[in-house]
């Protein structure tokens, strides 16, 4: 992927450090309402900073709005239908899932912080001593090798009124069988992996928390685009 010009103002309209919310296990509708009513307080200045949600949601699948019918679950599996970009996923225990509710600086530049999303998980997996990366043309977190391409974080996100919604899922040792029913993100040439089947290392969603709220932090405050 060619350089994108070098950002010269911070991404985030505020300077002050994210708050974190730890929130453990959330109903995925629960969360839903959530995050839509921190956007909301975020866009209108009642609240006054950004916050990072973190998060497992109890096993559902949810479609963006480019899911096509071709991509839902082949087993007849609850689907709840949302506002942000992207196609179908899934979501459940063993994977860790970030709202970011990030009032964004202007000129808005959304491709930028979803390469800035990407950066973070892709430095927190540097740390688990796995290499990954960005695959042209397909936005998330991949592992390219020998075996094929295996997509490990996916990203779909939604900008109203200058905040952003929905965010990001790092799959950390999720049961891997359940993309079987659905073409995950809409991608039928690549499989589906996670930070314990690439390691071979224990890993609970618990453990990744601090680290990856520091480097979604330092990402998206880095001036300059990141690679």
């Amino acid at each position: 992927m060619p350089d994108r010009p070098r950002r010269a103002r911070p991404l985030r309209a505020s300077t002050a450090p994210l708050e974190v919310r730890k929130l453990g296990v959330v109903d995925y509708e629960e969360a839903y309402e959530l995050q839509h009513r921190l956007a909301a307080e975020r866009a209108s200045g009642e609240l006054d900073h950004d916050l990072l949600l973190l998060l497992e949601h109890p096993s559902i699948y949810t479609a963006g709005r480019r899911t096509e019918d071709s991509d839902r679950p082949v087993n007849g599996a609850r689907v709840i239908d949302v506002d942000r970009g992207g196609r179908i996923t899934w979501h459940g225990p063993g994977q860790l899932v970030g709202y970011p509710i990030i009032k964004l600086s202007e000129p808005l530049d959304v491709v930028e912080y979803v390469r800035r999303i990407e950066a973070a998980l892709i430095d927190y997996c540097a740390d688990q001593g796995l290499a990954t990366g960005r695959v042209e043309g397909r936005s998330g977190v991949w592992v390219s090798d020998d075996a094929g391409e295996r997509k490990l974080g996916q990203i779909g996100i939604r900008v109203a009124r200058g905040v952003t919604l929905h965010g990001f899922a790092l799959n950390v040792d999720p049961d891997l069988s359940v993309f079987s029913a659905i073409v995950p993100c809409g991608i039928p040439d690549a499989g589906v992996t996670s930070v314990v089947a690439e390691t071979g290392r224990p890993l609970a969603v618990a453990e990744t928390l601090d680290a990856v709220a520091s480097h979604v932090q330092r990402c998206l405050d880095s001036v300059g685009s990141v690679q």
